[in-house]
């Protein structure tokens, strides 16, 4: 495509640079991004609770349970290895052909990756090539999740109404619960519904099957939208990029190491809630895997009505200071978290993931708008690579991490220490950055080096 040409997405009379109807048309693009990302997360959660609560047993079982555990979330681990490799693959694409068509390709990647998935045989059947495939599988799963997630986010962000640019970018954000959900739910009814042997011989593979038709819904849906406006006028002015990671690297240092900053300390302490639980609940207190998994259910619903309006809040006070409460709040309750856990209690810990999920809302809502508002329209998408390496050294081993400092230490307060610790570097991100919700998205302001901060709105 040269400069001269409009990416594909803009319908009959309707003009590169000019802006969609605020209403209907943002409304759509919004919920083609809401159910896109559902989807998206619900393949990628879908592995994670697997992992703790399947995988360890059927692809792992020469191990003792802790070990096979261990191994499993590695493997949960490579996908976040990949989203940065995809973020920057789909991010140039995504600044240089147009946002909608990346979102297509991202999406068929993921579906197709977790269908097979649920086809793979066990280390029973194969033996190491079944952990070894499980793990390229993964790998996709990392790539198409990598390319979606900025996509979505500057689709919404790059629609409608500037004044709620933190509202509108925060549906894609709860695509995350979304996807949490659907996936503990279905693993949940399933493990309901069936023995345990006929959970292990097949019922976690339904899951992963029901992937297949859920991509078809998500693609007919993405495919009726039309491409960002801001894009297009970038397009029409001819000022795409040759090369959008390079120029972003040089024009936004800061933005770069904010966004990354930004991630750390959020992913650790979602991932402490969500995921090392499962492992916590069934392997140190021994419990059904089932109260886990419902305290995530129930967590996950909260979080997904609250982060529509932490992303409302956020336009009017600003990013900063609603995303600094969450971080306070998270580091806090991470040390309340495993005494509630110890209790036993199915309603205490029920309650323990919810208050937790809550702080992760209030960080997690602004956090699609300030990351991407940090870049300039031209290199927003390849902007959101940095971002998805962060991921690499939070949430990928996050688990990983928690189930090895309590093995060394024997208290879960080690535990409590390391996402203090992560949402520290958070804060630090938050006093590095600017205050962007009120930031003109058409003017291109390349950071200075790493100049002081104006103080926070």
């Amino acid at each position: 495509m040269t400069h001269s040409e409009r990416p594909a997405g803009h319908g009959p009379g309707q003009a590169a640079g000019e802006q969609p109807a605020p209403g209907r048309g943002a409304r759509k693009v919004i919920v083609a991004s809401l159910v896109g990302t559902s989807l998206e997360w619900y393949d990628f959660f879908l592995y994670a609770t697997a992992s703790a609560v399947v995988f360890n047993r059927l692809f792992f079982p020469t191990f003792n349970p802790l070990v096979g555990t261990l191994l499993a979330f590695s493997t949960a681990g490579i996908g976040f290895v990949a989203r940065p490799l995809g973020g920057i693959i789909f991010g140039h694409f995504g600044d240089r052909v147009g946002r909608k068509q990346v979102l297509v390709v991202t999406l068929i990647l993921m579906g197709g990756a977790t269908f097979l998935i649920g086809l793979l045989p066990t280390y029973a059947a194969i033996g190491i090539w079944a952990p070894l495939l499980l793990g390229l599988l993964r790998f996709l799963q990392g790539i198409g999740l990598g390319g979606e997630w900025g996509g979505a986010v500057l689709m919404t962000l790059e629609h409608g109404d500037p004044q709620r640019r933190g509202l509108n970018a925060s549906w894609p954000q709860v695509g995350v619960p979304v996807g949490n959900l659907l996936a503990a739910a279905v693993l949940g009814l399933l493990n309901g519904m069936l023995s345990e042997q006929d959970f292990l011989s097949w019922g976690w593979r339904v899951g992963f099957l029901l992937s297949g038709a859920l991509v078809l819904v998500g693609l007919w849906i993405r495919l009726t939208i039309a491409e960002s406006p801001l894009f297009a006028e970038v397009v029409d002015q001819g000022e795409r990029s040759s090369m959008p990671l390079v120029e972003v690297i040089k024009r936004h240092p800061r933005g770069l190491l904010v966004s990354m900053g930004l991630r750390i300390g959020t992913d650790v302490a979602f991932y402490t809630f969500t995921s090392y639980i499962l492992v916590y609940l069934t392997t140190n207190l021994r419990l059904n895997r089932g109260v886990g998994l419902t305290a995530v259910l129930v967590g996950s619903a909260i979080e997904l009505a609250l982060i529509p309006l932490f992303g409302a809040l956020s336009d009017r006070v600003g990013r900063r200071p609603i995303y600094a409460a969450g971080v306070v709040a998270a580091a806090i309750w991470g040390f309340v978290f495993f005494p509630l856990l110890d209790t036993r209690s199915t309603p205490v810990i029920v309650l323990a993931a919810a208050v937790g999920l809550m702080t992760h809302a209030a960080m997690y809502g602004p956090q699609a708008a300030f990351v991407a508002e940090l870049f300039s329209t031209k290199l927003r998408y390849s902007g959101a690579a940095a971002y998805q390496l962060a991921g690499v050294v939070s949430g990928a081993i996050a688990p990983i991490v928690s189930i090895a400092l309590y093995r060394s230490f024997g208290t879960a307060y080690a535990v409590s220490g390391y996402v203090l610790a992560m949402l520290l570097i958070t804060l630090v991100a938050l006093a590095c950055a600017p205050e962007t919700a009120h930031a003109d998205l058409r003017q291109d302001h390349p950071d200075t080096p790493m100049a002081p901060n104006p103080s926070p709105s």
